[in-house]
């Protein structure tokens, strides 16, 4: 088999399986683990693939740029950010990340809403200013442009005074066997550090990101109290995430 048709055949099961198993994969077409393996590479570099130990899983759309981002899944992303806001509760203490999906937060947010919203996001920070009842607390550090928040060891040492009843998490990848990713180790470290400062995480999961990886961890599933998403209860992730346990908010 030539090297092209053994990547549409990786192509063709990863849009299948939503993963690849390279030594199955090999077995399968009676080439060496070698040669799919180099496929994998190609294809991850394409942008097509996230490599994992063993094989690979889908990339993340979500690993662009800012200004792209807010034109994909727009209303997946809407649909998820009213489910989220639901969550805020009169009175509490918010931890709310940045990106495209916690900018819809602000927008889904009640008009009279009375809360406390920390951010690392000047954007999302900018927004609230919409609502003259939630007080705003903004961390400082070094600017992550792809998301528009700090990060850094300046925000990360910020945000340990902070004490929160809820931390809204967004991600670019939300997979069953890679837990919750994003694109950059510094931003990734910077979430797990916010998610350190609540009581309960819920993840901001619009479609793309259901069944996608990245290239860094951020928490294992088990870390938050459920997931926020549109994806259908029927699509494959979200069977195994609830098979496993996992809490999925249907938004």
């Amino acid at each position: 088999m030539l090297a092209a048709q053994r990547k549409d055949f990786l192509l063709a099961r990863l849009d299948r399986d939503r993963r690849v198993v390279a030594k199955d994969v090999a077995a399968e077409l009676g080439v060496s683990e070698d040669s799919v393996r180099r496929d994998l590479r190609e294809l991850a570099a394409a942008g097509l693939f996230q490599r994992v130990y063993g094989g690979a899983l889908p990339a993340s759309p979500a690993v662009a740029d800012y200004g792209t981002r807010r034109a994909v899944e727009v209303d997946s992303k809407q649909r998820v950010a009213a489910a989220a806001a639901a969550l805020i509760r009169p009175g509490s203490t918010v931890i709310l990340d940045g990106g495209t999906t916690a900018l819809a937060v602000t927008r889904a947010l009640p008009a009279g809403l009375e809360a406390t919203v920390v951010t690392h996001s000047p954007t999302v920070a900018a927004a609230l200013a919409e609502h003259p009842s939630v007080e705003v607390y903004i961390l400082g550090g070094r600017l992550f442009r792809h998301s528009m928040v700090a990060c850094g060891a300046a925000a990360v040492e910020a945000a340990q005074v902070v004490h929160a009843d809820l931390f809204l998490l967004g991600v670019t990848g939300v997979h069953p066997d890679a837990g919750l990713t994003t694109g950059d180790a510094d931003e990734a470290a910077m979430k797990r550090a916010l998610a350190k400062r609540a009581a309960d995480t819920y993840v901001l999961a619009s479609t793309e990101k259901i069944g996608a990886a990245s290239r860094f961890a951020v928490l294992p599933l088990s870390a938050v109290a459920g997931v926020v998403t549109d994806a259908s209860s029927q699509d494959e992730t979200v069977r195994r995430l609830s098979a496993e346990g996992v809490p999925v908010l249907p938004a």
